[in-house]
């Protein structure tokens, strides 16, 4: 399978056609952004890493039965999809407190919530992908009740995957980021599941493994996510 036509270029990844009209390539990039992209740098061999674990992620969602765009990784760093419909909703799954949600409700940092949170934001660069309730959704047309209904068992379904999957690792799912797509008229899971769209702390130490360490200026983020790929390479 090889590329085709250019499609679209995110903060992330770079899309292409194929010769199928139901497949895409995505490539992998080691670009880092932050904070609506003012913050931005290179994290080595980071496109490499998030391929890879992606892909690990998405087969074993798949054996879960849980649908997600992955067909299979190409090369290091380009991965073969299901070309989606990307629905402009990014789905934010809390399970400890930390970043924006400690800022918003005052609450420390590391705290463990009593049931885990989930949030909307709307998939905007211009608007700063705002957060958005299901009211909102169902007004701007961006999906409809039932989608939505599925999009949140989904998100609860994936976060009862990944919270003792990781744990086997020796990680924490402190919270992560989600995205969903429409293929052949069903909601499937899409983007990528890394250190990029998921704050991972060390089970113990509490030591961050995940892109905080370029959000805050703690150095190591190559590091960082060698050693979340090392895990859980280790825990299967």
């Amino acid at each position: 399978m090889e590329k085709k036509d250019f499609v679209y270029e995110g903060k992330a990844k770079r899309v292409y056609t194929t010769e199928s009209p139901d497949l895409a390539i995505v490539e992998y990039k080691d670009d880092a952004t932050a904070f609506d992209g003012t913050k931005r740098g290179t994290i080595e061999s980071k496109g490499i890493i998030n391929n890879l674990m992606s892909a690990m992620i998405f087969e074993q969602l798949e054996k879960a039965g849980i649908l997600t765009h992955f067909e299979r990784c190409l090369d290091d760093r380009n991965m073969l999809v299901k070309l989606v419909q990307i629905i402009p909703i990014e789905v934010v799954v809390r399970n400890i407190v930390a970043g924006s949600l400690s800022k918003r409700l005052g609450l420390d940092e590391g705290t463990r919530l009593s049931q885990r949170v989930i949030e909307l934001y709307y998939k905007c660069d211009e608007l700063h992908d705002p957060m958005i309730n299901e009211d909102h959704v169902l007004a701007m047309n961006l999906a409809g009740a039932d989608e939505l209904i599925v999009i949140r068992k989904l998100a609860i379904s994936i976060n009862e995957f990944l919270v003792p999957f990781f744990a086997k690792a020796n990680l924490q799912v402190v919270d992560f980021k989600l995205e969903f797509g429409r293929f052949k008229g069903q909601i499937i899971l899409a983007d990528e599941i890394s250190p990029d769209t998921c704050r991972l702390w060390d089970a113990e130490t509490g030591e961050k493994l995940d892109k905080d360490r370029f959000r805050r200026d703690l150095g190591g983020e190559t590091e960082a996510y060698i050693e979340v790929l090392n895990r859980l390479k280790g825990a299967r």
